[in-house]
């Protein structure tokens, strides 16, 4: 499996609440976010890791080329306007590879499920992708996710309705024909990860659901005690 890191946002909002470290570096267990997402993926018969961070993030940059990794390690420098267009940097290096597995480095999920997660995705050879979900709602603006009876995805909606059973959890498991419908998304001008998670489900792609007990994020000061908690680092 071939993994990917995006890291290049801002973190503004743990900066006006006081936390001085850029986000990626910010402890958990004593643990920075991204040593501890690097780690989860070392440990999942990883091919390669793409990570891609923002220009003013030298603190990040000088601590990511400080480590010795078992793979192939490509260190993308550059700011970008949304995740998507992080995404379509980093596949820059991976267009000829087979399956990856993509998240964003304030993404927090316990390291057993996601290896079941990844056993699940590269056991199955028909599905397009498999999109992390959660019935646990943690969100600012969650994208809520409709599927059928065999949990594959139908459809990424803003707004809740009767029935929902999930909204992303913001991992994505994807194959190379999922790359040809960003650069599509990137030439016509779409915004945001969400619209070309939308372009998958228009384009026809098969893409399963697979389901997260919780998955939280960290955008604000408070999610970083609530997340040494779900992780077993507090009481």
């Amino acid at each position: 499996m071939n993994y990917a890191i995006i890291a290049a946002g801002e973190g503004s909002r743990l900066q006006q609440e006081g936390v001085a470290l850029p986000k990626p570096l910010v402890t958990l267990g004593g643990t920075p976010m991204i040593k501890r997402l690097i780690d989860i993926f070392m440990d999942c018969e990883p091919e390669s890791l793409s990570i891609i961070v923002n220009e003013q993030m030298t603190q990040v940059r000088e601590y990511l080329e400080s480590l010795t990794l078992p793979v192939p390690f490509r260190l993308v420098v550059k700011s970008t306007p949304s995740s998507m267009h992080s995404f379509y940097e980093v596949s820059r290096h991976f267009a000829d590879m087979g399956k990856f597995c993509l998240t964003t480095v304030d993404t927090i999920f316990r390291p057993d499920e996601f290896k079941k997660y990844i056993k699940a995705f590269s056991d199955d050879n028909s599905a397009d992708g498999y999109m992390a979900v959660t019935s646990f709602i943690d969100d600012e603006k969650p994208l809520y996710i409709d599927v059928d009876a065999a949990d594959r995805i139908t459809a990424f909606r803003d707004k809740p309705w009767p029935g929902v059973k999930y909204i992303s959890g913001g991992i994505y498991g994807l194959t190379p024909p999922a790359l040809e419908v960003l650069r599509n998304c990137i030439d016509s001008g779409v915004e945001r990860m969400r619209n070309y998670q939308r372009a998958l489900v228009d384009a026809g792609l098969d893409l399963k659901a697979y389901p997260f007990h919780k998955i939280i994020d960290v955008d604000h000061a408070g999610d970083i005690e609530t997340a040494e908690r779900f992780l077993g680092y507090r009481q």
